[in-house]
């Protein structure tokens, strides 16, 4: 874990959560997969109601993001990036167990997310008590036209 790492909640677009989230997920977003959002896109989405975004930042660089969407008391897991050379000095864990801890507070007993099948991040995702849902065979294309299958994963919240 990093001493100094600093977690901010925004709840709406604010313009520099956007950039910071946009400069991690350019680095972040391996181009081959094609799984990179747009500013518009980045922002749309969080201008929906029930939508967050979390930044980690040590002193003002951006390291990691998490982007969660809830409706009524079940959210998802939209979008989890940590800048590629920060990886492994658990970031990413630090970045979804805060959203797991936001979403409680917010009275949501549940959360659900979607990832590709190849992605490292499974793992992060089991060891934190997501349990598997199930698989959808070529869900996501690459910008190489390789298909890859997603995984879908919950974890109920209630205790």
């Amino acid at each position: 874990m990093i001493p100094d790492l600093h977690l901010s909640v925004y709840d709406e677009g604010e313009r520099n959560a956007l950039a910071d989230a946009m400069e991690v997920m350019a680095r972040a977003f391996d181009p081959v997969f094609g799984e990179a959002w747009t500013m518009p896109q980045l922002a749309g989405v969080l201008m929906m109601p029930g939508t967050w975004l979390t930044v980690a930042r040590v002193d003002a660089a951006p390291l990691g993001f998490a982007l969660v969407r809830s409706v009524l008391d079940e959210c998802e897991l939209l979008l989890l990036a940590v800048d590629p050379i920060w990886r492994g000095r658990g970031i990413g864990e630090t970045l979804l167990r805060h959203s797991l801890r936001t979403a409680r507070q917010r009275g949501i007993t549940s959360m659900n997310l979607e990832v590709r099948s190849t992605n490292k991040a499974v793992k992060l995702y089991e060891k934190s008590g997501f349990e598997y849902v199930h698989r959808r065979p070529g869900y996501y294309r690459g910008n190489d036209g390789q298909l890859h299958d997603a995984l879908s994963f919950r974890i109920d919240m209630l205790a």
